[in-house]
């Protein structure tokens, strides 16, 4: 469809909510349009392979500028932006991370915490990291305006 995975989430009991955060696979900026042609095409897959008993709501959206980092790409994407981390489980009795995004490979994500150290945090313990909104962060993410 032109367009790449970077989360699936479910939450909620009674009624579900299926939530998709698609990037263009393009690079180009989501817009509504991508949401809603997304929405359609899932929904219909979803709603013949009925993964879920009862009733469901599916939320599709980009990841925004404080997006999750989930795929090795993002990590290299946003190399020298700010990146809070959780893990689970602890890594030397430690679950919360917080600073510079290194990059990462397959096995590991690295961040340059705010004390100067490195740390090399497994992908498989990651339970949730997101960049943090900064003005930097703003700025590389900004789509070029045009002018004729």
């Amino acid at each position: 469809m032109g367009y790449e995975l970077v989360r699936v989430a479910v939450s909620g009991r009674d009624r579900p909510t299926v939530q998709i955060m698609a990037d263009r696979a393009d690079a180009a900026p989501m817009t509504v349009e991508d949401c809603e042609h997304i929405s359609r095409a899932l929904g219909a897959v979803i709603d013949v392979a009925d993964p879920m008993s009862g009733e469901w709501t599916l939320e599709v959206s980009s990841p925004g500028i404080d997006r999750p980092l989930t795929r090795v790409k993002d990590w290299n994407r946003f190399a020298g932006h700010l990146a809070r981390v959780e893990l689970d489980p602890p890594m030397a009795g430690r679950r919360r991370f917080s600073g510079v995004v290194l990059g990462a490979d397959a096995q590991y994500a690295r961040l340059r915490l705010d004390d100067g150290n490195e740390v090399a945090l497994p992908l498989a313990d990651l339970r949730r990291a997101r960049l943090v909104l900064t003005d930097a962060l703003i700025e590389a993410t900004a789509t070029p305006t045009r002018t004729n």
